[in-house]
């Protein structure tokens, strides 16, 4: 047993660096953000338990993009003052990337990520196609982003990790993380599960579909990194994703075709296996102290 680990181990590193370099831009010297103990979070809280699995994320990212859309401010953001047709893969990646140095970076690392936000989001707004102006720093639309953002996390962990999560558990995610969505200036913000489905169900009446919104969302499924392996595992994670959305939010997508549900979350839970053996062993899953401060080998 023993020789077998050693020879996994290879492809465990080269799975490890293949996702290092999706979600990290090395252009820039990008590395995933080390989990330290002196963090936004303390390592036992939920936030860390449930924004430390890749694939749970990935999936709950992509259905909280579809549902965010749905609000037409929040679309015309994207579509006013994103790059999405030509980088959508690196609008994705920065979002991976706030969330991780927000959960585990220092405390610093992530006040100063909430504070760039922040700069750029003061800086746009715009006009939606009826005439309604709006502002991305808009306290009310900042709280969508948010809460259908978080409730997509959670649920994607709770489908693929975790079946069994305790409310008290799901509430505490939500505590935690208002402390996210309050420094970029959302209100209201739920601090437990009832709250949040509360929340959306609140903003149901405002939420559209168009042509615009079927435009970003093929852009959002259609996402290739260029690997056939890589692919097809990111078709899963999208399928998932869009799988994961209520029915209500699935009908507004118009999405009646796709891999059968059973297949796509047999698959989805596959890739998640995967990622997790991977992931055994690496320096992604330690606490490192504060006098730590460049990544580690190995």
């Amino acid at each position: 047993m023993a020789g077998r680990g050693v020879i996994l181990e290879p492809a465990k590193v080269a799975i490890r660096q293949r996702i290092t370099d999706i979600f990290n831009d090395a252009e820039r010297g990008e590395r995933p953000a080390l989990r330290r103990a002196d963090a936004l979070f303390p390592p036992d809280s939920v936030a860390w338990r449930v924004n430390g699995d890749i694939v749970t994320m990935m999936i709950g990212g992509v259905s909280g993009l579809l549902l965010q859309m749905l609000h037409p401010a929040v679309l015309a953001g994207v579509w006013d003052h994103s790059d999405f047709r030509a980088d959508m893969h690196g609008r994705l990646r920065r979002t991976a990337k706030f969330i991780a140095v927000t959960t585990y970076d220092h405390a610093e690392a992530g006040r100063a990520a909430i504070d760039r936000v922040n700069r750029i989001h003061r800086k746009l707004g715009g006009t939606l196609p009826d005439g309604t102006a709006y502002r991305v720093s808009d306290p009310e639309l900042l709280a969508w982003v948010h809460v259908t953002e978080t409730i997509s996390f959670l649920d994607a962990w709770i489908r693929y990790a975790e079946p069994d999560m305790s409310r008290a558990d799901q509430d505490a995610y939500f505590a935690e993380t208002a402390r996210i969505a309050e420094g970029l200036g959302a209100d209201p913000v739920p601090r437990d599960r009832a709250t949040a489905e509360a929340l959306i169900q609140g903003f149901r009446p405002r939420l559209r579909a168009d042509a615009r919104t079927h435009e970003v969302a093929a852009m959002v499924m259609r996402q290739t990194i260029g690997s056939l392996t890589v692919d097809l595992a990111a078709g899963v994670i999208m399928q998932a994703g869009m799988d994961l959305l209520p029915d209500w939010a699935r009908a507004m997508h118009d999405q009646r075709r796709g891999l059968p549900r059973p297949l796509t979350r047999g698959l989805a839970g596959t890739v998640a296996r995967t990622l997790q053996w991977a992931y055994e062993g690496s320096p992604n899953r330690e606490v490192w102290p504060d006098e730590v401060t460049a990544w580690p080998r190995g």
